[in-house]
C-alpha cells in the first residue's frame, strides 16, 4: 500500500510517526505536510493510517475531512510484498502519486489515495498507490 516514497534522495516510511511528505502546489513548488494518522487516541480528528481507497473517497466517506486532491512528486515509491521483503518502483519523471488533503481545525494531513494494483505487480501487493500524469505546468523540483 506504499509504505515509503523516495524524493531527492530522502526515504520517508509511513511507520515513522513523524513523516511528512512533499505535496505539489499550484505555482510548481512543495510543501511538506503530515502523512495520515498513527494514533488511535483521537481518530475522530484524522482516521488511522495513512491511505485512502478510491472507492471510499467516491462513496464519500472522507466527506467530514473535506478532502481535496493533491500530488505527490516522488521519485519512487516502496511496497513490501506478503513476505515483508521491500520492492521500490521507479516512477517516470512524469508522473506523481495522487494524495488526499484532509483537513479539520486549521490541521491538514495527507493520505495516498490507492486503487487496485496492476495485475503484473499483484505478486507483491493488492494495492497500489494511484499515479497520474503530470501536466505540462507540473515539474518535479
Amino acid at each position: 500500500m506504499c509504505g515509503g516514497i523516495k524524493y531527492q534522495d530522502q526515504k520517508i516510511y509511513f511507520p515513522k510517526s513523524d513523516a511528512r511528505l512533499t505535496v505539489l502546489l499550484r505555482h510548481g513548488g512543495v510543501t511538506w505536510i503530515t502523512w495520515g494518522n498513527h494514533t488511535t487516541v483521537d481518530s475522530s480528528r484524522f482516521p488511522n493510517g495513512g491511505w485512502a481507497r478510491l472507492d471510499s473517497i467516491k462513496l464519500g466517506k472522507w466527506k467530514p475531512w473535506h478532502p481535496r486532491p493533491v500530488l505527490i512528486p516522488a521519485d519512487s515509491f516502496m511496497e513490501k510484498d506478503h513476505d515483508k521483503q521491500s520492492h521500490w518502483i521507479d516512477l517516470a519523471p512524469s508522473m506523481a502519486i495522487q494524495a488526499l488533503l484532509a483537513e479539520r481545525n486549521n490541521e491538514q494531513r495527507v493520505y495516498v489515495v490507492t486503487e487496485n494494483a496492476p495485475i503484473e505487480y499483484n505478486w507483491i501487493h493488492d494495492r497500489w498507490p494511484r499515479l497520474r500524469k503530470l501536466s505540462d505546468k507540473q515539474e518535479k523540483h
